[in-house]
């Protein structure tokens, strides 16, 4: 099991910035993919963007050329770097990790072993 803690979450206004970290402690491997995920109040969970253990990396179209997701294998921590933020990015964002490839299924939740506890991003006008 793979314990993950969200951090670097804040509030911010229209057209910034922030950068979430995921730092990953227990079974971790360079191999595991690493995902995050949103969720806003009343809305269903829903897949920002994952990055594979080679590397690979998928984003959602809500977020493309806004987000981009990064690894440190080395220090077991992703990150999530997001820019150009807007009112709808708010939510409380989670990461997640999964051993071995995830593929096209990355969007779902169930696809996903391990959660983070959350950290909340806040977006005004």
């Amino acid at each position: 099991q793979v314990q993950l803690e969200e951090s670097g979450g804040g509030s911010v206004q229209v057209g910034g910035s922030l950068r979430l970290s995921c730092a990953a402690r227990g079974y971790t491997n360079p191999t595991n993919c690493i995902g995050w995920f949103r969720q806003a109040p009343g809305k269903g969970r829903e897949g920002v963007a994952a990055i594979a253990g080679d590397g690979e990396t998928m984003y959602a179209d809500s977020v493309k050329g806004r987000f981009t997701i990064s690894k440190d294998s080395t220090k077991s921590i992703s990150y999530l770097q997001m820019t150009s933020l807007k009112p709808e990015d708010s939510a409380m964002y989670y990461c997640a990790a999964v051993r071995g490839s995830i593929g096209w299924s990355w969007k779902y939740p169930t696809s996903w072993n391990d959660w983070g506890q959350g950290t909340q991003v806040t977006v005004s006008s």
